[in-house]
């Protein structure tokens, strides 16, 4: 069995952990805002990751510009950043041990091929030991054995939630043909190995709580709590990304953007602090805010930044 890196957390332990694809937008700061009072008015420690596991998706000094939006919001966070990019054997030690459980297993299918079938997959490689064959003229990635994932769990500002079999047991990806490790193994890991122990995003990240969930006692690891915020949205079914080019926050005032979060968040500011700078509206919120505020949605309307 793995071990921890960490010490189990005595305090309270959320995080941040946004992708460096492009500057910080209005919907990732509706999820770090969130994260963030639910684990300070605990007393806790906000931690912040840059996950830039996807290397192909990286843009040069996004990180840099998203930890000054952080900053300029008041988003302080505790100790120092972590890098995906940088704990690759981490990683490859996690993918050994799955490895040697026989949990995972080689799969020479395409997304063109699994989109023709349906969009999820089937299973098609599991018995046929593809780890085998020297000979392949693709490269394999890599999935989890996943038909033990439960379709339920209780979300923390949500209550109980239930996930598609289809979806919350499908057999996932853990390693990419290209080499990189996945999203949901590098997830886990970094939660494990920080202490996490409450993670609160965006609820488009829902669907995904099951499998991570899973993976953490196949590692003999104890889940964090997982509470899932509404996700700002253009219209329904389109939120708010850098994939669908969601415009930076530095076109507005700090003190805007958070004023406009926290309504989301349920906390309306009183008049006089509407101008007010970022990090006084925030402190406010601190001793104001509950998470009974929350609405229990999974969508909301961003507001109109034109």
């Amino acid at each position: 069995m793995l071990t921890n890196l960490t010490k189990p957390a005595a305090v309270a332990v959320g995080r941040f952990a946004p992708s460096p694809s492009g500057p910080l937008h209005f919907g990732s700061l509706l999820a770090a805002v969130g994260s963030y009072l639910f684990t300070k008015r605990q007393a806790g420690k906000w931690l912040l990751r840059i996950e830039d596991i996807d290397t192909p998706r990286v843009r040069h000094g996004a990180d840099s510009a998203i930890m000054s939006a952080l900053e300029q919001h008041g988003l302080l966070w505790d100790d120092e950043v972590i890098y995906q990019s940088s704990r690759t054997e981490r990683y490859r030690d996690i993918f050994s041990q799955l490895q040697q459980q026989n949990l995972i297993y080689g799969c020479q299918c395409t997304r063109k091929q699994i989109n023709a079938g349906g969009g999820v997959y089937q299973g098609t490689c599991a018995n046929l030991d593809l780890k085998h064959i020297t000979n392949a003229t693709e490269p394999l990635s890599w999935r989890l054995r996943s038909a033990q994932v439960s379709c339920q769990f209780d979300d923390r500002l949500l209550g109980l939630q239930r996930i598609a079999p289809a979806m919350a047991q499908e057999d996932y990806i853990v390693l990419r043909r290209d080499g990189l490790f996945s999203y949901q193994l590098a997830v886990v890991a970094d939660d494990w190995d920080q202490g996490i122990t409450e993670v609160i995003r965006g609820a488009d990240l829902l669907s995904m709580t099951p499998r991570q969930q899973h993976l953490f006692s196949l590692l003999g690891a104890k889940p964090p709590m997982y509470g899932h915020l509404p996700l700002a949205v253009t219209a329904p079914g389109h939120k708010l990304s850098k994939q669908n080019h969601a415009t930076a926050l530095s076109n507005w005032p700090a003190s805007y953007t958070m004023a406009r979060a926290l309504a989301i968040l349920g906390l309306h500011l009183p008049a006089e602090l509407q101008r007010a700078a970022a990090p006084e509206q925030l402190a406010f919120a601190l001793k104001h805010w509950q998470p009974a505020d929350i609405p229990a949605t999974l969508e909301v309307l961003a507001p109109d930044f034109g």
